[in-house]
């Protein structure tokens, strides 16, 4: 090296220690200023032998500790096995504070944590989130006193808003949803249902000069059924909307006034009564607590051995002039913990890699299963080719396919009213159907074709054409996925009932045949699947598009194809790499493939789960909640043996394809499928913003963690395996399947011909409120609260 060279590194070195000493002093004065705590210069002048800092003395095992750290951040108070721990204070460089309880790293406990802008949070912590019972001042007036989950309101809360306005009520992941009261600054309020931040459902409206309106809302206007009452006793009833052609009803007068308000336009609640009634919007948080990191070393009291001190760096990438080690001793938490991790799993690349992690004993996983134990080092399956084969011409379904396409094209471009989601009874007959004949060479509605003539049914289309719009389903959208220049691809086995299925190009769809009685069952049942899934939007059953039949006209037989549209659970961006298939159920329930033949498409039975599922408590808790309803609703209509679909993307995987446990060192460019993550930063930008939670629901691109479970030698049927504490992330999608096999005849035949030869609570064909209560026990075993 030159000697230019070598001074114009000498002098960069200084200039950095120089701005790195000017930096520290700035931050130990706000520190003394804000905290008064005199703090010992050997923080900062004898960096290199922190064994003789004065301002640390022992106490048992727990240290107390003034602290000026290497990026200017200040903690003081009580410390353990280098980690906050106990109660203290810690001020970071950009004015953001917590004083409270810690324990190992993360905020755990009650505390307050205050932000540069004067806003203020005091309340419980659980593992850096605002977590618990909490109160929250905003920087504009406003205050929120009540339950929290993970940094959101959820649980019961009041909010008083900087304008005057008041709410009261449930909160769920920072919205209103459920029963609350809304008061106005003027004094009008409503009381009644709320969903995602707004007025929805069932509610009353009272004005101040004493009008009222009691009925249905949503997005905030009376929509559906509903009242208004004026003072003097009269009132009007009927359908509300804000489109004038969908709104009628009949005003009724009071005896005291007959004429009283014969020329009121029900307009006018939209237009005047309702426009100053907006409801507050939520602040929106610069940084969350979760989101603050930690920038702390070992010190050697804590059994550190001599030597060279790391190169420190905080989370903002300063750096303090010291020599780099391999192996930087120095922590950043982004999560909490109590094991050591790092089992030794590998190395790739040059890069050791470990896969897993010892208890306090390092022999054994802190559940008692023995290091070793948990067999070969899991792997994600084998890639395949993409799923089904093209229906292209001389496909023995070519021409079906073709039906089916000009069927849909039809039934969904045919003019109809604008829908009400109120349908009348009419509409679910099973009688309610309608034909339309399809001759090659077209008729006044139907186009020509290269196909033989066939008839096409419509069973209930008001309803689907309803059903598609609650599920916001685009009319368009939804003829290109299935009727588009792109053909069908047929899965390349049916089902164990014989049904075919068919997947469309983009996969959003899945159409699959079926049975005259599997018909006769949905009808059967459409009124009360309505129902259902308007009243619960997160429930976990199928969603249904559409039901239509194909009669194959000019043949000697004339052969009817009965087939359903489907949502496809599966249709993401993500690589799914595992699927199960589960029921809760033993018989049978296992994948006859040895394991070099399971491939990413593989359905995947309850004997062959090694995983527990764990959600955090939210999502747990909307989970458990509507597992139930769901299981309910298929007991009520005699449906058993459907099962939870459930798929798995793993979010962490080596070059070579193995699983890499949440909390491992990984080598670089570890997921090497292009899949996007989810990573704690991003669910901290997710929870800055509520809006963003749109992209995950209950069941759809779920962030989670999967525990893996080993079963016993010695217990052949063991339906649910022994935790190991090896955990992976991932992403899940998962809905309960197959919900259209009624009890009949044939299945209690089933029940009563297996039960001779195994045990009856085993086998899967079983009375539905007994097939309900096992599903429900079993799904609620291998899902548990991430905790």
């Amino acid at each position: 090296m030159s000697r230019e060279s070598s001074s114009s590194t000498s002098s960069s070195m200084i200039k950095a220690w120089e701005a790195t000493v000017r930096r520290t002093q700035a931050a130990k004065k706000r520190a003394n200023s804000i905290f008064g705590t005199s703090i010992s210069h050997a923080d900062v002048e004898n960096d290199d032998e922190e064994e003789n800092d004065s301002s640390i003395s022992v106490v048992g095992e727990v240290y107390h500790a003034d602290k000026v750290l290497p990026n200017g951040d200040y903690y003081t108070g009580q410390w353990s096995d280098n980690f906050p721990h106990g109660h203290g204070k810690y001020l970071w460089t950009d004015g953001c504070m917590y004083v409270g309880e810690w324990f190992r790293g993360k905020t755990m406990g009650r505390g307050r944590f205050s932000w540069p802008s004067g806003a203020t949070y005091e309340g419980e912590f659980k593992t850096g989130y605002m977590d618990g019972s909490g109160t929250y001042t905003g920087p504009n007036g406003d205050t929120y006193k009540g339950q929290w989950v993970m940094n959101l309101k959820h649980g019961h809360g009041v909010k008083n808003y900087f304008t005057g306005d008041v709410y009261e009520g449930e909160w769920r992941r920072g919205l209103q949803e459920g029963q609350g009261r809304y008061e106005w600054k003027d004094g009008n309020h409503y009381a009644g249902e709320w969903k995602n931040g707004e007025i929805c459902g069932k509610g009353l409206f009272v004005w101040t000069n004493g009008n009222r309106y009691d009925g249905y809302w949503e997005e905030g206007f009376p929509k559906g059924n509903g009242t208004f009452k004026w003072p003097d006793g009269s009132f009007y009833v009927g359908h509300w909307s804000r489109d004038p052609r969908e709104q009628n009803g009949t005003y009724y007068p009071s005896g005291s006034s007959p004429d009283g308000n014969l020329e009121w336009d029900p307009q006018e609640v939209y237009a005047v009564d309702l426009s100053d009634c907006r409801i507050c919007p939520g602040e929106k948080v610069s940084i969350l607590p979760s989101q603050k990191k930690l920038a702390v070393w070992r010190s050697s009291k804590a059994g550190d051995g001599g030597g060279e001190r790391p190169r420190r760096m905080s989370v903002d990438g300063r750096v303090s002039v010291a020599v780099e080690r391999p192996f930087d001793r120095m922590r950043l938490w982004d999560s909490g913990g109590g094991e050591e991790r790092g089992l030794f799993g590998g190395r790739e690349g040059g890069q050791e890699y470990y896969v897993g992690w010892s208890g306090e004993d390092g022999n054994r996983n802190g559940n008692g299963i023995p290091k070793g134990s948990f067999g070969q080092q899991m792997r994600v399956p084998r890639k395949t080719k993409r799923q089904g084969d093209t229906i292209c011409k001389g496909h023995k379904n070519y021409e079906l396919m073709l039906n089916l396409q000009l069927g849909i094209r039809h039934a969904v471009g045919r003019p109809a009213p604008a829908a009400s989601l109120d349908l009348k009874p009419s509409a679910f007959d099973p009688k309610e159907k309608l034909w339309t004949r399809f001759p090659p060479e077209g008729t006044k509605y139907t186009p020509p074709h290269q196909s033989c003539e066939f008839k096409w049914k419509d069973y209930c289309p008001l309803v689907f054409r309803t059903l598609r719009k609650l599920f916001k389903v685009d009319p368009a959208d939804y003829m290109i996925s299935i009727c588009g220049n792109e053909a069908l691809r047929e899965l390349s086995s049916p089902g164990k009932s014989g049904s075919f299925f068919y997947l469309t190009n983009d996969d959003r769809y899945m159409i699959k045949t079926m049975k005259k009685s599997e018909v006769k069952v949905l009808l059967r049942m459409l009124s009360a699947y309505y129902n259902h899934v308007r009243a619960f939007e997160n429930t976990l059953v199928t969603k249904f598009y559409g039901l239509h039949c194909v009669k194959l006209m000019g043949q000697p037989i004339q052969k009817k194809v009965r087939f359903i549209i489907m949502g496809n659970l599966f249709c993401t961006e993500y690589t799914i790499h595992r699927r199960f298939d589960l029921k809760g159920s033993v018989l049978g329930r296992t994948t006859d493939k040895p394991e070099t033949e399971i491939d990413e498409t593989t359905i995947l039975k309850d004997l062959d789960l090694n995983f527990i599922f764990l959600l955090q408590k939210s999502w747990f808790q909307d989970f458990c909640r509507q597992i139930d309803r769901d299981c309910e609703f298929l007991e009520q209509e005699r449906i058993m043996d459907y099962s939870l679909l459930v798929g798995l993307h793993f979010r962490n995987t080596s070059a070579a394809g193995h699983l890499i446990p949440s909390g491992a060192r990984t080598p670089t460019g570890d997921d090497n499928d292009g899949a996007p993550r989810l990573s704690r930063a991003d669910m901290d930008q997710l929870l800055l913003d509520p809006s963003r939670w749109a992209s995950i629901k209950l069941g759809l691109n779920m962030p989670a963690r999967a525990e893996r479970t080993v079963r016993r030698n010695d217990f052949e049927l063991q339906l649910i395996g022994e935790p190991t504490g090896e955990c992976y992330e991932v992403i899940m999608f998962f809905g309960v399947i197959d919900i259209l096999q009624d009890y009949d005849i044939s299945k209690k035949l089933e029940h009563a011909y297996k039960s001779i030869q195994y045990d009856p609570t085993s086998i899967s064909a079983v009375d539905p409120k007994q097939y309900s209560r096992r599903f429900r026990d079993f799904i609620l075993k291998i899902f548990a609260e991430d905790t």
